[in-house]
């Protein structure tokens, strides 16, 4: 629950950056694309979550 606000509260803040600074471009599309599967609970919502987690846990394993 926590790494799912958490993850919720980070894409908001980078959407509003890049509409602020940048425009809107193919990887600030993505960017909200999941901000908004995050921030609603449609039924493929649960699929990204568990490919954000899956993605999340990777990146913690790797070790230096």
């Amino acid at each position: 629950m926590i790494l799912s606000i958490s993850g919720v509260v980070l894409l908001g803040i980078i959407c509003f950056l890049f509409f602020k600074k940048d425009g809107m471009k193919a990887s600030h599309a993505l960017v909200s694309a999941l901000f908004g599967f995050y921030l609603a609970g449609t039924a493929i919502a649960p699929s990204i979550t568990a490919g954000g987690q899956s993605l999340a846990s990777l990146l913690g394993g790797i070790k230096f």
